[in-house]
């Protein structure tokens, strides 16, 4: 049985990759962070909590990382855990520098000298492009990123690179454009709109306000790059590859989706200049054709499916809420 560390395991994607992992018969582990209020929801809506085995460490120290490769003795290290909100980087610019990019040089150094042998994956971003003016972007457009968590994405990036090309490692990049599902963080502006619009389709909120509205993404669902990901991690050579559906849309479109599915009036939704970001990307679409040749993969749900996933799944949780219904869901968000 093939072993797995997939570190950042209570995210959207570590979850949504640890059901997959688990699906082709690995034995998984999971790193998480030591904190006084565990977030495992995600693990308990896919019903996988008791299937993985959870390991405490910290990427901000390379004893702590050096321990959990000993105990988990892995064949392969999944990395999606970051400082991952771009908002919260402008905030805490020296911390996201050290978690997403640097720890990404102490995880994989440690992992150099314990078994060199180890397959790595790194979640690398879409939002390493920035400012770059091409109208789509492959596996060669040069990097020019705009925010504190772009600038420690690429970091990372080529860190991988480095341990790949100097040292012999399976070390591989995935540049993962926009990917949804209800799993998503409530900060995370798809969410803030699912779960905002099923709020007032149930009477609980009145509006919902949000940023530039005009702003365009290529909007996957997550659960289908995860097998992209597994793909590269089970090629005869390492490379880097952009998951990506090559198309994009504005968060106009997604609002106006969303509403239409929750029966709710547009005028509810309201664009507050307080909510834009300091530095942000107008629009960014990727070309998934290396992804499409090379691993076989190419997104199936469309961006109207999508929506209707996320909201639907919104309004069944608010749904359960009010008639007092346990589940698992991120209710620490409530406000």
């Amino acid at each position: 049985m093939k072993k797995a560390l997939i570190t950042g395991i209570t995210g959207q994607d570590g979850a949504y990759l640890a059901k997959l992992l688990l699906n082709k018969g690995y034995k998984v582990f999971g790193g998480h962070r030591s904190i006084s209020t565990p977030n495992y929801w995600r693990l308990n809506h896919l019903g996988i909590f008791n299937k993985i085995k959870l390991v405490p460490y910290d990427l901000l120290d390379s004893g702590s990382i050096s321990e959990i490769l000993k105990i988990t003795d892995p064949d392969e290290v999944y990395n999606t855990a970051a400082q991952s909100f771009v908002g919260t980087s402008f905030e805490q610019p020296l911390y996201t520098y050290d978690v997403t990019g640097s720890g990404v040089g102490r995880l994989l150094e440690q992992i150099k000298r314990f078994n060199k042998k180890i397959k790595f994956y790194q979640a690398s971003s879409s939002e390493m492009f920035g400012k770059e003016k091409s109208s789509t972007k492959n596996e060669n457009t040069p990097f020019y990123p705009i925010s504190p968590y772009a600038i420690a994405k690429v970091q990372a990036y080529w860190i991988t690179r480095l341990y790949r090309e100097s040292y012999g490692m399976f070390a591989v990049n995935g540049i993962l454009f926009n990917h949804e599902s209800p799993l998503r963080g409530i900060d995370y502006v798809t969410r803030t709109i699912s779960n905002g619009v099923a709020k007032i389709s149930l009477g609980i909120e009145k509006e919902l306000k949000l940023g530039d509205l005009s702003v365009k993404r290529d909007w996957g669902f997550a659960p289908e790059y995860m097998e992209g990901i597994f793909s590269m991690m089970k090629q005869k050579n390492p490379d880097d590859y952009i998951l990506a559906t090559g198309e994009t849309h504005s968060i106009r479109e997604f609002v106006n989706e969303a509403c239409k599915v929750a029966d709710v009036s547009i005028r509810k939704i309201k664009s507050k200049k307080i909510n834009f970001r300091p530095n942000d990307i107008q629009i960014i679409k990727g070309n998934n054709n290396k992804a499409k040749k090379i691993l076989k993969w190419k997104p199936k749900t469309k961006f109207k499916n999508l929506v209707k996933i996320m909201v639907d799944e919104d309004i069944k949780r608010w749904g359960k809420f009010l008639r007092k219904e346990s589940q698992p869901w991120d209710l620490h968000n409530i406000n």
